[in-house]
């Protein structure tokens, strides 16, 4: 009887928590919705090697999609095929490059016929070169908007014909490097690139029942984030380095920044890439795919949150991350001197 009339006299409240709960749970009777023929359906995936794309081509071709995986090299392919279903297809594919690209249209064209094509996958990336800024050199951005950014626009530019036939899908893999630039070089540049091209692409795109979504991972195991293969280019930039400029970071900066890198990337690197792979899959099976999936605990409740922060906060947690070069070191230094010693000037004015 308490109870009761505890509800009646707070209507309001009660009508509030009613509708949240029922928001939320119609976004997820909504969110759970599948679309349907699945075995009919095509889907292109680039950058299949290894990691993400390696895995979800696999993972689709499991769940009954037919699968067109492309790999840069020829034992990418062959290993792939070796892992999956005869169902599966594969083909070369080199993202900077035009005729390979149009290679491969044809190629899926053919497989597709008159159905066209489902789901495009633009998975293909590159990290390298990374690091600070002052290190980098227009090539070294080249390198990596060539394969992040014009060359998954070009790709989604050729092979959108296709997709408007079937109505289908375009998912785009950027990253929260994209909501939150904290690394200098073009692997940053290129996935807010990746963010504005998917967004104007969704909204240009809605009218012909195209659906696009952005998947936004944090920092997994693959490839992409070898240490290996990041340190030893970044060795690479710093050996080039004008005198003047590795002095103005210190002789110890090299090494501290190795060492910061490897305990943030042991730290927040995940093993567990199906938690990438399930977003891809998702937005490809959902009959209303989401616009962005946050992917990995560090996204979520780290990286995507902090981006959300007054940029001075932002740039205090980041600053704190790395090492702090040893000319700033001696400006702060010498602002220490100045002001003690002009303190001492007005305590002792004779």
């Amino acid at each position: 009887m308490q109870q009761k009339t505890s509800f009646v006299s707070h209507p309001v409240e009660t009508v509030i928590l009613g509708t949240i709960f029922s928001c939320i749970l119609l976004w997820f009777i909504r969110d759970g919705l599948r679309v349907e023929g699945i075995e009919q359906k095509h889907v292109f995936v680039t950058g299949c090697d290894t990691g993400f794309g390696n895995l979800l081509a696999r993972q689709l071709d499991q769940r009954g999609f037919n699968v067109i995986a492309s790999c840069l090299t020829d034992k990418g392919g062959q290993d792939l095929q070796a892992a999956s279903s005869p169902k599966l297809k594969t083909v070369l594919l080199n993202v900077t490059d035009s005729q390979s690209i149009e290679k491969a249209v044809q190629f899926v064209q053919t497989e597709v016929g008159d159905k066209g094509l489902w789901g495009l996958v633009n998975n293909a990336g590159r990290a390298t070169p990374i690091g600070p800024t002052e290190w980098m050199q227009k090539e070294d951005f080249n390198k990596v908007l060539d394969v992040n950014l014009i060359g998954l626009i070009e790709i989604t530019l050729k092979f959108l014909p296709l997709i408007k036939k079937a109505r289908g899908r375009v998912v785009n893999v950027a990253s929260v490097m994209g909501r939150l630039a904290f690394a200098g070089g073009g692997y940053c540049l290129s996935k807010w690139g990746v963010e504005s091209f998917s967004d104007s692409l969704r909204r240009d795109m809605q009218y012909f029942g195209i659906k696009v979504s952005i998947i936004e991972p944090g920092f997994f195991k693959t490839g992409v984030t070898s240490l290996a293969v990041i340190e030893k280019d970044l060795q690479r930039l710093w050996d080039r380095l004008s005198p003047e400029v590795r002095d103005s970071y210190g002789v110890q900066y090299f090494d501290k920044y190795l060492k910061a890198q490897s305990l943030s990337m042991n730290t927040f690197c995940s093993s567990d890439i199906s938690k990438v792979t399930n977003c891809m899959e998702h937005a490809l099976i959902a009959k209303y795919p989401r616009t962005r999936y946050g992917a990995g605990w560090d996204a979520k409740f780290f990286w995507l949150p902090l981006s959300y922060v007054p940029s001075f906060i932002a740039d205090f947690m980041l600053r704190a991350l790395l090492p702090t070069p040893d000319a700033s070191r001696q400006q702060i230094k010498l602002a220490f001197n100045s002001t003690d010693n002009l303190h001492k000037i007005q305590v002792n004015p004779h």
